[in-house]
Formats: C-alpha cells, sequence, structure tokens
C-alpha cells in the first residue's frame, strides 16, 4: 500500500474522521462552532475528494441496473475476497480477537448513527424500511439494548476499554476508511443512493459473519454477555436482508430510478473497502505483526458462561 494512496493512508484518514467526529460526538477541548467552521469545512472537502476519487478507482465503472435487487446479490456473488470472519471462527486466537474489536470500534460504538443521516432525505417505503431496520439497531428505545451499547459490552468481556474513541490512536487509515466511506455518504444528500446501497449490503451480508465471530469467542471462552451483540445481530439481520433489499433499496429504486446507479456503487464500495480491510488484517496476522498501529497489551482468557 502506498503510504500517500487516500484509501488507507493513516494520516488522512485519521483527519477525516476527526472532521467528521465534530457531527457526531465530537471532541473533549474542540469548540462546538468548529462543526460548521468554513475553514475546517473546505479543509474536509479537500479530503473527501481526494478519497472519493480513490473509492471510485477502486470500484470502476458500475452499471445501471434494470432490478436493483438482483444486482445486489449479483455484486455480493461475485464480490470475492478474504474471509476475516472464517479465520475468527477457526483459527484466531485471543489476542487477534481483541484486535480486530479494536479495528471495529471506530464503528461499532457509533454504531446505525451513519446510515441514520439517510431518514430525512428517503419517502415512502424507502423511509419506512430504514426506520424499520434503524429501530432495531437502537434497540427499540430501551436503554442497554442499542448495538452500539451491546459492543462495548462484548468490548469489556475482551477486557477492552470501551469508551468511545479510546483506541483511535492505534486505528489505522485502512479501517478508518471503512467507517469515513458512510459519513461520507451520510453528510452529502446527492449520496443518499449510495448510502442505501451500503446499507442493504451490510444487511445482506451479516449473518453469516456474525455467526462466525460468535463461534470464535466461544472458541477461546468468552462468555455469552461478550458474544451477545453477534446472536443478536444474527436475529435481526435474518429479517433485515429481506427488509434491505425489497423495501430500502427496492423502495428508493422505484421512488428515484436515477439513483439506481448510486446503489450499487454504494454497495460496491462497500465492499471493495471491506477486502482492503480484511486483507489488511489478516497479511498482518499471518507474518506474526499486530494489524494495529501499536499492539494491545495481553490480557487473561474470559471466563465461559
Amino acid at each position: 500500500m502506498a503510504e500517500d494512496d487516500p484509501l488507507v493512508d493513516d494520516d488522512s484518514q485519521l483527519a477525516l474522521y476527526c472532521c467528521y467526529e465534530l457531527h457526531y460526538r465530537a471532541m473533549a477541548g474542540v469548540h462546538e462552532s468548529w462543526e460548521w467552521e468554513p475553514s475546517l469545512l473546505a479543509f474536509r472537502q479537500r479530503l473527501e475528494r481526494a478519497f472519493e476519487d480513490r473509492v471510485r478507482d477502486e470500484v470502476g465503472p458500475v452499471r445501471r441496473p434494470d432490478d436493483i435487487g438482483s444486482e445486489l446479490h449479483r455484486l455480493i456473488a461475485e464480490g470475492g475476497g478474504p474471509s476475516l470472519s472464517a479465520h475468527a471462527r477457526d483459527r484466531a486466537d485471543l489476542a487477534e480477537l481483541r484486535e480486530l474489536a479494536v479495528h471495529r470500534s471506530a464503528y461499532q460504538l457509533k454504531e446505525a448513527d451513519p446510515h441514520s443521516w439517510a431518514l430525512p432525505r428517503l419517502w415512502g417505503a424507502a423511509k419506512s424500511a430504514m426506520v424499520e431496520i434503524q429501530c432495531d439497531e437502537y434497540g427499540h428505545g430501551v436503554e442497554g439494548q442499542a448495538h452500539a451499547e451491546l459492543w462495548a459490552t462484548a468490548m469489556e468481556a475482551l477486557g477492552l476499554d470501551s469508551t468511545y474513541g479510546a483506541y483511535l490512536d492505534l486505528i489505522p487509515g485502512v479501517t478508518l476508511a471503512t467507517t469515513n466511506l458512510i459519513s461520507l455518504f451520510g453528510l452529502h444528500r446527492r449520496w443518499r443512493g449510495a448510502l442505501v446501497g451500503h446499507l442493504a449490503v451490510f444487511e445482506m451480508t451479516s449473518v453469516t459473519p456474525m455467526t462466525r465471530y460468535a463461534e470464535g469467542l466461544a472458541r477461546v471462552g468468552v462468555g455469552s454477555e461478550g458474544r451477545r451483540f453477534y446472536d443478536v445481530h444474527v436475529q435481526a439481520d435474518a429479517v433485515h436482508e429481506k427488509v434491505a433489499v425489497s423495501r430500502l433499496a427496492g423502495g428508493l429504486a422505484a421512488t428515484e430510478p436515477a439513483l439506481a446507479p448510486d446503489i450499487a456503487f454504494g454497495a460496491t464500495a462497500l465492499m471493495a473497502v471491506e477486502r482492503r480491510f480484511a486483507s489488511h488484517i489478516l497479511d498482518r496476522w499471518a507474518v506474526g505483526e499486530t494489524s494495529l498501529l501499536a499492539p494491545l497489551p495481553a490480557v487473561a482468557p474470559c471466563p465461559a458462561g
């Protein structure tokens, strides 16, 4: 990977992540007025343009699909790439599973929030489908049941700090790109189709990996509370998959047919950045190196339960 590649560069992706973070929970010591500071937005725009151009290069040409549901299934079937979840199920040790949790914390501790930017920009079937999916993601309004909160519990079961942003200095650009992609789509109305395509494939490809991650955690002795995040997703996403294809993506394509290529682009972009992410981690582990920017301290195995 070239260090100046905006798709994976640690500095540019971290800078973009921090710019986006001002729209989420912000950062200590940064005045809230910086969220809409023109000079910062101009800086962010330069980062976004470079990132977007590289994602376009990575994805390549996207055709206009006749049927968006069939196209999404085709893209998934042809997506390929290494299976991080299969490694987690079959071979990952506790140290690797802890590293993986740190990587995913950049998104999972604010799960659903980036996709929720689409809600005021949709209407009809697509909006109803998005609300149905996001309602599950937020635990139906029950404190402690939101998927981001369940992720915090999973991190704690692995002996990790579940504080929001605690490991940002350890997370490489190739990981931050997976989260920045959603924020890029979510914060720009022109990319509402891509955001829908991203979420649709998110839900369509979730059940099997989540099952594998839960099995991998059980294999190394992580108890049921530490696996609950994954178990909940297996149940919810089995339903979400159908909603995402027929009503979310299909509903938007029916309401705004011109957005069908953007839906396909968002789906393909997700798979492209995830392939980069998975390859980075597995390549590092294959040679006995940490996949983070610095190693995590060791921790004793968690008790089963």
